[in-house]
């Protein structure tokens, strides 16, 4: 009877939790399906869900678009993208952890108020600070390096970095300490292969943020030739006329590496979240 009572609540929780999935999938199956097909016929409703006359002369068009040193090439904007991205996650991971880690497991005099600080800096939004930003970078605009540099260190990436930091055990730390470790080779040989979940959370976080970033290059670059992804969709999309079949090719272009960066964190992300909720 308990048994029974159990799968009927987990299968009446797998439905009520089916409902917003389905929500959630629906734009990305328009998305995909407008994209395999011609311009006059996706923006036509819930008729845009029919699987009709389907092909990938979108994908080609755009492509093909995107080839001529008039237009710029598509991946060449997508290597500068990924290029950006990568620098801000790894330069990212590397900053963030270890400023956690001083802040949260070595002991030293103004830790919490410069703890307190990051937390502050956490609701101060970006377009607050952009404009400053702009000024006092304007001699390196329409370079790679402006691009990824401001955005290195991150206060949100700090605060995840931290609360993890905080869960490990102590006693593993100062039995590696008795063993003659010192607070770098505990950090790189015990801290950071136990926080496996905690580093894969925050890059496909920033990754995701980063890929996304539109208002900075904005800001900073006008030379196609290191134009990010984003941008350049901007650009895309705002010719005449537009034809829809390859601005949503377009969009499908922009989210397959956000896909592969998750599938390839995903194990790690899960159990992350799982050992969170536990804990929590």
């Amino acid at each position: 009877m308990a048994m029974t009572r159990g799968r009927v609540r987990r299968i009446a929780d797998y439905a009520v939790l089916s409902v917003p999935a389905f929500i959630f999938v629906l734009p990305v199956l328009y998305l995909f399906l407008g994209s395999l097909k011609p311009s006059d016929e996706v923006l036509g409703g819930l008729s845009g869900f029919l699987p009709t006359h389907l092909s990938f002369d979108n994908y080609a068009k755009v492509l093909a678009s995107l080839d001529s040193d008039s237009t710029g090439y598509f991946w060449r904007f997508m290597g500068v993208s990924l290029l950006v991205a990568f620098v801000v996650v790894t330069g990212g991971l590397f900053v963030n952890s270890m400023a956690a880690y001083g802040m949260s497991r070595l002991k030293w005099r103004g830790r919490e108020a410069v703890f307190t600080l990051v937390l502050l800096l956490m609701l101060v939004p970006f377009e607050s600070v952009a404009v400053p930003l702009f000024y006092m970078f304007n001699d390196q605009r329409d370079t790679l390096f402006i691009q990824a540099i401001p955005f290195i260190a991150n206060a949100f990436s700090v605060y995840q970095f931290h609360t993890f930091f905080r869960k490990i055990p102590p006693g593993i730390e100062e039995a590696a300490r008795l063993d003659g470790a010192g607070p770098w080779r505990t950090f790189f040989a015990i801290v950071v292969p136990m926080s496996k979940p905690a580093f894969a959370s925050v890059a496909i976080l920033t990754f995701l943020t980063q890929w996304g970033s539109f208002l900075w290059p904005v800001l900073m670059v006008s030379d196609p030739s290191v134009r990010p992804l984003p941008l350049e969709m901007s650009v895309f999309q705002g010719q005449q006329p537009p034809d829809w079949g390859q601005i949503l090719a377009f969009g499908v272009l922009l989210v397959l590496p956000v896909l592969v960066v998750f599938a390839f964190f995903q194990r790690w992300f899960v159990q992350g979240v799982a050992s969170s909720a536990v804990k929590g």
